[in-house]
């Protein structure tokens, strides 16, 4: 199934976490469906960022709140009184995590039901779809793919916000969605790499800037397995799965988005082809766990996406590399970073 501009054109879409990589992409491909979007978010937290460099701040109608501040929040939500909501919102990486405890359970779990909270007010409201993570499951690293019937856990901080929030949805999609025609839905993305990240602690963007500066790239866990994607793969999804749900809420729920378990890779095939594709820069691979704890494993099973929604994921592991690899490459050489996000995206297209 391709998202369609008939739907989407003219929607009131909110949006939360625009100013992040994943949210940048997503605002574009609304952006190109004709949908009429409405940001909340904080300020870009790295420089650079895709949010200026695609110049969004000039497309969309963006709000900085904290989603921590329930009473602006639910003004502003009232306000744009939202057909379809997208909350991308969050403290997103696990190491910062262990940093800031605090913050991170505040962000993802009191943020998450602020945003619940003000939406079950909204009598616009078609579909709303909570992002989450691959790492909401209970990790026993075993070589199976997590289901989405598998229990929820988490040993790190961020791990844990995240199998919580998905606890609370369920809550709210049993104690007051049932009352309303919206669908509500989470979705669980596996490993997202593409062009226009620039966050601490993750492969990719530690390998660009490592090489940019003719440094060598140190690796910690070369060992660990993910099920890595392109961020168009999981968008694609979450597009879908909103479309589905408005007119059908029996398909709220929770959905696994990610390759197929045999298309899982350790750290070290991802960042060996990702140097092969750059053409230049040294790196190292660690020989000894450091740092706080980590899942040495972890793959989704993604037959739910595929038989109730008709989501495949559409690019090889090699190409999602390559083509985040080119998209760095290209910027470096002056190329335009929104031209380039459409330029993927039309090709991401093609293949639908």
């Amino acid at each position: 199934m391709k998202p369609s501009m008939n739907f989407w054109s003219g929607k009131r879409v909110l949006l939360t976490g625009h100013t992040g990589f994943k949210g940048g992409w997503l605002a574009l491909w609304l952006q190109k469906l004709g949908a009429d979007i409405t940001g909340i978010s904080l300020p870009p937290a790295t420089s650079p960022n895709l949010f200026l460099l695609a110049s969004l701040e000039k497309t969309i109608k963006g709000h900085f709140i904290d989603i921590r501040d329930r009473n602006r929040l639910s003004e502003q939500i009232k306000r744009v009184n939202p057909q379809i909501v997208f909350h991308l919102a969050a403290q997103p990486l696990v190491r910062a995590g262990y940093h800031e405890p605090v913050k991170t359970f505040e962000t993802n779990i009191l943020g998450t039901v602020n945003v619940l909270d003000a939406l079950r007010k909204c009598d616009s409201l078609e579909a709303c779809v909570i992002i989450t993570t691959d790492k909401v499951y209970r990790n026993l690293e075993w070589p199976y793919p997590y289901r989405e019937v598998d229990e929820l856990g988490g040993y790190d901080p961020y791990s844990a916000s995240k199998a919580a929030t998905e606890i609370i949805v369920e809550s709210y999609r049993k104690s007051f969605f049932t009352e309303m025609t919206a669908g509500l839905a989470t979705a669980r993305a596996g490993n997202v790499i593409g062009g226009g990240d620039w966050a601490e602690d993750r492969l990719i963007p530690d390998a660009i800037k490592a090489w940019q500066k003719g440094q060598t790239l140190t690796i910690r866990r070369p060992g660990a397995i993910r099920p890595w994607q392109h961020v168009l793969e999981p968008l694609y999804g979450y597009l879908v799965l909103a479309e589905n749900m408005v007119g059908d809420r029996s398909l709220s729920g929770s959905y696994n988005f990610g390759p197929a378990p045999s298309q899982t890779a350790s750290v070290k095939e991802v960042i060996t082809l990702a140097s092969t594709f750059y053409g230049r820069g040294e790196t190292a691979f660690n020989t000894r766990k450091t740092g706080p704890h980590e899942a040495n494993n972890l793959a989704l099973e993604t037959a739910k996406a595929r038989s109730v929604l008709g989501v495949t994921p559409k690019w090889s592991l090699e190409k999602a590399i390559k083509e985040t690899i080119s998209w760095y490459r290209q910027l470096e050489n002056g190329q335009d970073a929104g031209k380039l996000c459409l330029s993927q995206l039309a090709e991401f297209e093609s293949s639908l």
